[in-house]
């Protein structure tokens, strides 16, 4: 547990499901306040707020597209009027969807980067405004992925947004570290989300996924989300512009761990 972040504000984008929602869950139980943003699961998020109140956290609800600016601008509105402040923003909406490259339309292109790049953006600079306007030294997690490192083909768009939030995080952790301002982000690999739920519902596409990951189990959203708390605690108060691998050792390019190569 992390008593720095009790009763701390925090904005969550895509929180109505998979990581986002773990997240909104992890920091209620760490007595946060948080505003849950969700784009059409309104039903969903009634559940999310009671289990943030039960563990001692507050929590409120906004709908909204990441993708457009003025919407942004209310979620930060919203959680300064229900809340009185913005401590930490969490840059999670994202979508995906696979497409050969030589196949995949521009408007395909511009629906991945619209929301996961853009969007993500739009986020930190409305929340940096916030915080340098008001002096807070707050936080902001940026979710990206193992594809911010990994290529992955028939995923070129998906790739191409996550790379840009890597260096999108970079730059603004510099730009900002001297107001106390840490811009970080989090890059999950296999996680066992709603988004991947067809993918490993099948044993043999799980099988070939659990070989890349050393070791050697699909990930749960829980541990994400302990990443970002402490992320967004004090307990990393020296930590900014850096990329938290949550991957089970991913990245660590796999084929070579018998000794291969």
């Amino acid at each position: 547990m992390y008593p720095s972040l009790e009763g701390k504000v925090v904005v969550i984008t895509g929180a109505a499901s998979g990581l986002g929602k773990s997240m909104a869950e992890r920091f209620g139980a760490e007595k946060a306040k948080v505003v849950i943003n969700y784009f059409t699961e309104e039903q969903e998020v009634k559940g999310i707020i009671e289990t943030i109140e039960k563990a001692g956290g507050s929590a409120s609800a906004i709908q909204g597209d990441v993708t457009k600016e003025e919407d942004v601008k209310r979620m930060i509105a919203h959680a300064i009027k229900t809340f009185g402040s913005l401590d930490v923003m969490i840059n999670n909406a994202g979508i995906e969807n696979e497409v050969p490259s030589e196949e995949l339309t521009l408007d395909d292109w511009n629906k991945v980067i619209s929301t996961n790049l853009t969007g993500q953006f739009i986020g930190c600079r409305e929340a940096i405004d916030y915080m340098l306007e008001n002096k807070i030294k707050g936080s902001i997690i940026n979710m990206s992925s193992v594809h911010q490192e990994i290529p992955w083909p028939h995923f070129v768009h998906y790739a191409a947004s996550k790379g840009g939030v890597k260096l999108m995080t970079e730059t603004l952790a510099l730009e900002f570290a001297p107001y106390g301002i840490r811009v970080n982000c989090i890059a999950p690999g296999a996680i066992d989300t709603p988004i991947n739920a067809e993918k490993f519902a099948d044993p043999e596409l799980k099988t070939g996924v659990i070989e890349l990951i050393p070791m050697g189990y699909i990930g749960k959203p829980e541990e994400i989300a302990a990443c970002a708390v402490w992320l967004a605690s004090t307990e990393a108060s020296y930590v900014t512009g850096m990329t938290l691998y949550a991957d089970g050792g991913m990245t660590q390019y796999p084929g070579f761990q018998a000794g291969k190569g």
